[in-house]
């Protein structure tokens, strides 16, 4: 038995963090970092049959074109997507009454639906991004046992002596999306390849304020990291955390990623807004395809 330090309910049964019960939950759940993005999308449901607020967590649960799905914020950063996503999967695989995990696993589909920096000239502002592949800058993964199972080490090895990568910072990890659910979302208007998941949005992502980094050529080198055709081509803060997770619990997760800022070239998407309102349409009708 899970103990109650360990498994934590609030005194409505709810799960601890992210306040849902599992009857309160699709299956298929669409993850967003801003709470406020949580009624964006939502707003294109037929019905809402659930919402829930505690603190950044926001969780909207309805149907759109027939298909039930939640939308829940997760915040920023690794940290937090270890918080919501284990938490989902105990809303479906541990029995919350007698604290047991179940004995039939469900598989959930989770797909971010998120915004990004390109790392490359050629994917413009306003462009979509799919993250065939998470790496991790975290560190955040390496607490679970059983991690190397999932990664893809050969990648891991590459992209360490490429970028001569300081191992003070923990070592990267690299995770492949769920191929299944990547089949429905991936079309010829999305561009795919690796995103870089950084703890931070300020020197873990090269950029300086007040504080000097600790490699200002990083950048550089994700910008040329290729590992056999598949190339770096946004950063960010939650693909490979939710990727590594989820694949070691069996559910099928794809980040897509709206570009609203261009490293490369120091552009900035003019209409954020509407980048991320076109993200959401082309997301939600891929799922019910």
């Amino acid at each position: 038995m899970i103990q109650e330090s360990e498994l934590i309910l609030n005194t409505d049964g709810s799960i601890y963090h992210i306040n849902l019960k599992p009857s309160e939950v699709a299956d298929t759940i669409i993850l967003v970092g801003d709470p406020n993005r949580v009624p964006q999308v939502s707003a294109h449901f037929e019905h809402i049959e659930h919402k829930t607020q505690k603190r950044e967590f926001c969780a909207h649960t309805g149907s759109y074109k027939g298909k039930r799905l939640t939308v829940i914020s997760t915040g920023i950063g690794p940290d937090n997507i270890d918080i919501v996503i284990n938490e989902l999967d105990a809303l479906f695989n541990i029995d919350l009454r007698t604290r047991e995990p179940k004995k039939e696993l469900i598989s959930l589909n989770l797909v971010r639906f998120g915004t990004s920096g390109s790392l490359q000239a050629d994917i413009p502002v306003d462009s979509f991004v799919l993250s065939s592949y998470g790496l991790g800058m975290d560190n955040m993964f390496h607490s679970y046992k059983d991690s190397v199972k999932v990664r893809e080490i050969a990648m891991e090895d590459a992209f360490i002596a490429h970028t001569h990568w300081h191992l003070d910072k923990g070592r990267p990890y690299i995770v492949a999306c769920g191929k299944e659910l990547k089949k429905r979302l991936l079309t010829a208007q999305v561009f795919e390849g690796i995103t870089g998941t950084a703890p931070g949005f300020y020197a873990p992502q090269g950029r300086e304020l007040r504080l000097e980094v600790q490699d200002r050529t990083l950048n550089d080198k994700l910008h040329s990291y290729n590992y056999n055709g598949c190339r770096m081509t946004n950063l960010e803060m939650e693909t490979s955390a939710i990727y590594g997770l989820s694949k070691l619990l069996g559910h099928q997760a794809v980040s897509l990623n709206a570009i609203i800022a261009n490293r490369a070239m120091g552009t900035f998407t003019k209409n954020p807004k509407k980048i991320v309102e076109e993200l959401i349409v082309y997301g939600l009708e891929q799922l019910v395809k």
